[in-house]
């Protein structure tokens, strides 16, 4: 017969106790527990009781621990698993905690999703392709998924597209259209948007040069084909490489054949 002869409040922790039997430590229990179980002095416990306990006290430190880890951030309920397993708990006790952590509100994967979401737009920018990977890696249920990435509307998505494009187009100032246009297309599968998305955006954006603009980038970029070809090739064979260097960065034959004819006058 095991009886409870002493309960004691720990120094360290207020919430825990420390329960003896016959007069000897037995085991520990947070506060939860005890008042569940009914501890006391003078309760007489058999070992199929004391086994419910120490397991249901299992839970409450395993509850206790993921609560402490979501009071930084939100998490789903995956990484609050594995959390949980990485601290040491077994399977069954980390998934009745989570289970009483959803029953209270404090752990919910649609919820978690939609931030996620949210966030992903508009601190990353990032297009619904790339958002579904980070739900992925969150271990975020396939339904739960298409659910929240639903909401991302294709007006939304085309107006946050168009401004990470539009930027695009400031910092590649000095590249010809079909350059800038490539550097939009990367950049904007990359952050997980559609090719209708992309093709929408590269039909907005006005990519068109000035004469002007077309010999100054023609001038620096040229000269650095120039001056590569120039080391290893001469006359026509010069000529021909950097002209085919150009065309395919996109630069018109009559911009090209104007800048080559002015090196020729230039080395003359």
């Amino acid at each position: 017969m095991q009886v409870i002869s002493k309960i004691s409040r720990q120094k360290n922790n207020a919430e825990r106790y420390n329960i003896y039997l016959n007069e000897e430590y037995a085991f520990a229990v947070d506060e939860s527990t005890l008042i569940k179980f009914g501890l006391t002095k003078g309760k007489v416990l058999d070992q199929f009781e004391i086994d419910d306990i120490t397991y249901e006290d299992e839970i409450a430190k395993a509850f206790n621990r993921a609560l402490n880890y979501l009071s930084f951030q939100m998490r789903s309920e995956y990484e609050v698993k594995k959390k949980l397993l990485d601290s040491g708990f077994g399977e069954a006790v980390s998934l009745e905690a989570i289970r009483k952590l959803e029953k209270l509100g404090f752990l919910n994967d649609e919820t978690y999703s939609k931030a996620l979401l949210e966030t992903r737009k508009k601190t990353a920018k990032k297009g619904p392709r790339a958002i579904k990977q980070d739900l992925i890696k969150k271990g975020i249920d396939k339904s739960t998924q298409e659910k929240v990435l639903v909401t991302f509307t294709y007006d939304e998505q085309l107006k946050i597209a168009l401004g990470l494009a539009e930027k695009a187009v400031r910092s590649h100032a000095n590249k010809t259209p079909s350059q800038v246009k490539q550097k939009i297309q990367d950049l904007l599968a990359r952050k997980g948007y559609s090719f209708a998305i992309i093709n929408d955006i590269l039909d907005q954006i006005n990519l068109e040069r000035e004469d002007d603009e077309w010999l100054g980038m023609i001038e620096l970029q040229g000269m650095k084909i120039w001056n590569k070809y120039a080391s290893k090739y001469t006359g026509s064979d010069l000529k021909m490489r950097v002209k085919q260097a150009l065309y395919q960065k996109g630069f018109p034959i009559e911009i090209i054949n104007r800048f080559i004819d002015e090196r020729e006058h230039d080395e003359l």
